[in-house]
């Protein structure tokens, strides 16, 4: 065997539930169902020759290839490597004609101890000595984990993992029997209710829970039981009850003496005086806010007193304030228990010492209530029996801090109801507390901002935060509100009365700093960190540590996927594990569907760190990189979904995206533009790291980063997220710079050009828009040169150059259609539609926009449908046909509702308002303007507002209304102005002014002018 020093190594086997292997704290890795088939099958025979042919069975389902005996050699040959490399041994799997066999040795195999402890129990069992039979079955019973086996698919397997199930059934009915014959009838009530639903066939099972109810009272509940079971066998079986129940039925039918509860087990004399126990430890004096908590805990005094116990659950994650919020509670409650107080640091999540076993804290327990101590039983049940019995009939209020497990509480938990006990931890355990008591669970998160502030005032004094309001909530947000980050900061100032608040939170920003300084001993906030990653499986603790790699404000499953590479409901189940260890908050789901999840910052920055002191450089950067390929493999779809197909958008060839399953993306992105509202402050937030990464010098992500900028500007555009866009587009620029990647410079430079146009730059953007197509001409990139000209077209447009931009954007037409940009040439033939309509040549733009819209409906896509639709509008308006144009508008608004294009609404609305007006119904016009006004100041676009602003206007002094006329038509003057509208629109504003101010303006002169 192999060994590490002078020690042999211990190996440790697990079947009884998912298969897990360990050595000296460590999970030895399977690869692969083949890797885990086989082992499967070694360990449920150790120490004996399994067949080649029976593994080959078991690996390929009883369909083995030609190859199989080869394979299976292959295989073992990898296990034993695996074993050597991860743990040092050479001799575990041997290979033993006609096969191999697993040399059990001084390992431990659940199984194989499962059966031992079972055979102890039932020695123990046939000699009389039912507790000591009882420790034995619940050692027994412990080792499970879940089904046998879980996962492995393989027949063989699933037969020897069905025996096993059934071997955990008779042991657990064996020590339930036992548990009955001592008097534990009561506490079985809940837990064979729970069993006996779960397994409605298994006979004894439903004896034994008839005689529980029977023997507390339950008589009628029993026989009903009774009738239950006999119909389920006879629906299912087509048998009666066998023997032992109907014989069970009888008894209770007759009340037969020999089912009376036996005698107690225990019988102690306790000191005549009344023992009342005060072991709550002080209240907190700093303690602050908590006012719906505390709330929801005294809602358990209103269960006191009931027929079941009252249990509360105080769960959250290291440092947010748990064992406060409990004790102050307990304090503020203590007349309603006046039989005493209870308390015990349970030490689930300790750093120095193991969590304290039951019967330790027991022993305390039965002492603070008067018990002498040679008259504490030995054995842990009996002590537990008699727990229950000094309690019964006491009010006391029993406070459990800092649990682990619910197999480390039960035994403390009394058995009358007018007890009530509270259990804080890091688990909720509601899964094992509720439904067999009155349990109220409370899930702790941090402080709200006033809280926080108040809690830093009262440790570190008011002055100082007082005078800076602004400061002292930042601190609180740089502490994520938690109670402990919060006394350790508020402390910090406390001592070093020469620090204003903007000193410490100067110091808190600096992320690589942050935890140092809220960790100033063994109890600070890194070291509540370290216990929860430390007790993590290995899976879990590398979800952990690869997403605190993303600093990004939130997530769902398929990013850990990408991050680890493996599947997504794989990545989900790690997931739930650290939302279970309080590691991760999960949040609502997104338009997607998916369930989203976020660190706080401070365990964000602490996965982070675990991630650089544990992981190899090359896989921090592969797992980013993965990421990064995920989100833009997502976005690059989310835009084919928008546009028809992979149009009007340069790719970032060098940027992989990651693939994730088929059905999952339709999922997705069955919304594609509700997808990118979900991710939008994601996407920036990893556009943002990825580049700032590259300007420093990773200059892998500098292509992801432009890729996503590019495929995001849809939502970017059609949400007006101009901010958003400017900043990933500007990072992005600096990286591809840095990276020397000039196709990635082109893109940028013509993606901010794009911005300037929208927010109304022109010189800006046409310097912008003239390097890019410089780059891209050198580059050879025909698609991204189309798109520089069209926005030449449209800079040109706007400066009222018509003839010029009518050449480029044939010239972007022209380019279009050669490479074969469907959707790029439908949204230039709209383009040259608008110039044309602008330059007087209505017919020529309908022409134009009704081919348009062909285009568009060819391809799917509503976007460029409804815009085309706007422009047919327009060109029908100015022809006089206000019918027609009615029903094209009210068309494109029906496309832009449905995907939520807020700036292609106010459009529509601006022309369905001109084609009202142009049939006389004037009051539907007013209508659909104010109604367009509205969105486009809810975009915001003060352009749209100032285009609906100036209709609006006529129509107000078409009836009269001459001050209100005035003020739309110079909102709409104040408005041009600000965007830097071109000349041609402030002068059309101008001439409008001076018509609206007539006494009495003509409606035909006033629609000419609207549609110069």
């Amino acid at each position: 065997m192999g060994e590490v020093g002078a020690t042999v190594l211990q190996v440790v086997f697990r079947v009884l539930g998912p298969l897990e292997i360990e050595a000296d704290g460590h999970a030895v890795p399977l690869q692969g169902a083949r890797q885990r088939s086989l082992m499967a099958m070694l360990l449920l025979s150790p120490d004996r020759v399994v067949s080649v042919d029976a593994l080959a069975d078991a690996v390929w389902h009883g369909k083995p290839p030609a190859t199989a005996r080869n394979q299976i050699a292959i295989c073992v040959s990898a296990l034993r490597k695996t074993f050597r490399t991860a743990v040092g041994l050479d001799d575990v799997l041997v290979t033993s004609h006609p096969g191999y066999m697993l040399l059990a040795g001084e390992h431990r195999i659940d199984a194989v101890e499962f059966d031992r402890s079972a055979v102890l129990g039932r020695e123990a069992a046939r000699g009389g000595r039912a507790h000591e039979a009882c420790a034995h079955f619940e050692d027994a019973l412990a080792m499970w984990r879940g089904l046998a086996l879980e996962g492995i698919g393989a027949e063989r397997v699933e037969a020897e993992a069905a025996r096993l199930e059934a071997m955990r059934l008779d042991v657990y009915e064996e020590y339930t029997g036992l548990r009955i014959k001592l008097g534990r009838h009561r506490d079985l009530l809940g837990e064979l209710t729970a069993f006996t639903r779960e397994h409605p066939l298994r006979e004894q099972a439903l004896a034994h829970l008839m005689l529980a109810q029977y023997r507390s009272g339950r008589r009628a509940d029993a026989l009903e039981t009774y009738h239950a079971g006999r119909r389920r066998l006879a629906d299912e079986l087509g048998i009666d009850p066998g023997p032992t129940l109907q014989e069970l039925h009888e008894s209770i039918l007759a009340d037969a003496p020999e089912l009376s509860a036996p005698a107690a087990a225990v019988t102690v004399t306790v000191a005549p005086q009344a023992t009342v126990p005060a072991q709550l430890p002080s209240d907190i004096a700093s303690f602050t806010g908590r006012t719906a908590e505390l709330a929801a805990l005294d809602r358990l005094l209103d269960q006191v007193g009931g027929g079941a116990l009252t249990v509360g659950a105080v769960a959250g994650t290291g440092g947010v304030g748990k064992t406060a919020l409990a004790v102050h509670w307990a304090h503020q409650v203590v007349a309603r228990f006046p039989d005493g107080q209870l308390y015990a640091d349970l030490r689930g999540y300790d750093g120095e010492e193991a969590p304290r076993r039951p019967d330790a804290v027991l022993d305390g327990f039965l002492r603070a209530l008067g018990v002498p101590a040679p008259q504490i039983p030995a054995d842990r049940h009996e002590r537990a029996d008699l727990f229950r019995s000094m309690l019964d009939g006491r009010r006391v209020l029993i406070v459990l801090d800092n649990a682990r497990s619910f197999a480390q509480i039960r035994p403390l938990l009394p058995g009358t109801g007018q007890c009530c006990v509270l259990v804080t931890g890091r688990d909720a355990m509601d899964t094992a507390l509720a439904g067999d008591y009155f349990f109220q669970s409370l899930n702790l998160g941090p402080l709200d901002e006033s809280e926080a502030i108040a809690l830093l005032a009262r440790v570190a004094g008011d002055d100082g935060l007082t005078a800076d309001p602004v400061g002292a909530a930042r601190l609180g947000e740089l502490c994520d509100r938690l109670p402990l980050a919060l006394r350790i900061a508020a402390a910090r100032l406390a001592a070093k009365p020469h620090w204003s608040v903007r000193t410490l939170v100067t110091r808190l920003e600096n992320q690589r700093r942050r935890l140092d300084e809220l960790s100033p001993d063994e109890r600070g906030v890194r070291a509540g960190l370290r216990l929860s990653h430390r007790d993590l499986a290995p899976g879990a603790a590398r979800m952990f540590r690869r997403l605190g790699l993303l600093t990004v404000p939130d997530f769902a499953a398929w990013a850990g996927a990408a991050l680890l590479d493996i599947d997504p409901v794989d990545a989900e189940d790690l997931i739930e594990e650290l939302v279970d260890a309080q590691l991760l908050e999960p949040r609502r789901a997104g338009a997607d569907g998916q369930v989203r999840y976020r660190f706080q910052e401070l365990v964000r920055l602490f996965a982070r760190e675990c991630a650089y002191a544990e992981e190899s450089e090359e896989d921090r950067r592969n797992a980013v990189l993965r990421a990064c390929g995920a989100w833009l493999g997502l976005a690059e779809e989310a835009h084919r979904r928008v546009y028809g197909g992979d149009f009007t958008v340069v790719r970032a060839a060098k940027a992989s995206p990651h693939p994730l399953p088929g059905h999952l993306v339709d999922a997705l992105l069955d919304n594609p533009m509700g997808w990118f509202d979900t991710e939008r402050a994601t996407i920036t937030g990893l556009v943002e790291q990825i580049a700032q990464a590259a300007t420093a010098g990773d200059v892998d992500g500098a292509s992801y980063a432009w890729g996503l900028t590019m495929a995001s500007v849809t939502l970017f555009q059609s949400r007006n997220f101009l901010e958003d866009w400017r900043r990933c587009a500007e990072l992005s620029l600096a990286a591809v710079r840095r990276a020397g990647d000039a196709l990635g410079e082109a893109a940028m430079l013509h993606s901010l050009g794009t911005l300037e146009i929208v927010q109304w730059d022109y010189d800006r953007a046409h310097e912008r828009l003239g390097l890019a197509l410089r780059l891209f001409e050198e580059q050879g990139e025909q698609q991204g040169r189309a798109l520089v000209l069209r926005n030449m077209a449209l800079c040109e447009r706007h400066r009222g150059e018509l003839d010029r931009a009518a050449d480029r954007g044939q010239e972007s037409l022209e380019t279009f259609r050669a490479v074969g940009d469907r959707y790029g040439e439908a949204y230039m033939l709209g383009l040259l539609a608008q110039i044309a309509l602008e330059r007087g040549a209505a017919t020529t733009s309908l022409e134009l926009s009704a081919e348009a819209i062909a285009r568009c409906r060819s391809m799917g896509t509503a976007r460029g449908e409804a815009q085309s639709s706007v422009r047919f509008a327009e060109a029908l308006t100015w022809l006089g046909e206000g019918g027609r144009a009615e029903e094209s508008c009210r068309r494109a608004l029906e496309l832009v509702r449905e995907t939520g294009d807020l700036r292609g609404e106010a459009h529509a609305l601006r022309a369905l308002g001109e084609a009202l007006w142009q049939q006389g119904r004037t009051a539907e016009a007013e209508g659909a303007l104010r109604e367009g006004l509205a969105v486009a100041r809810e975009v915001p676009d003060r352009f749209l507002e100032g285009r609906a602003a100036a209709v609006l206007g006529c129509l107000l002094a078409l009836r009269g209304d001459r001050a209100g006329a005035v003020q739309q038509t110079r909102n709409a003057a104040r408005l041009f102005t600000e965007v830097g509208a071109g000349r041609r629109w402030r002068e059309r504003v101008e001439r409008l002014l001076g018509a609206v101010g007539a006494e009495r303006p003509a409606g035909d002169d006033l629609f000419a002018l609207i549609k110069q």
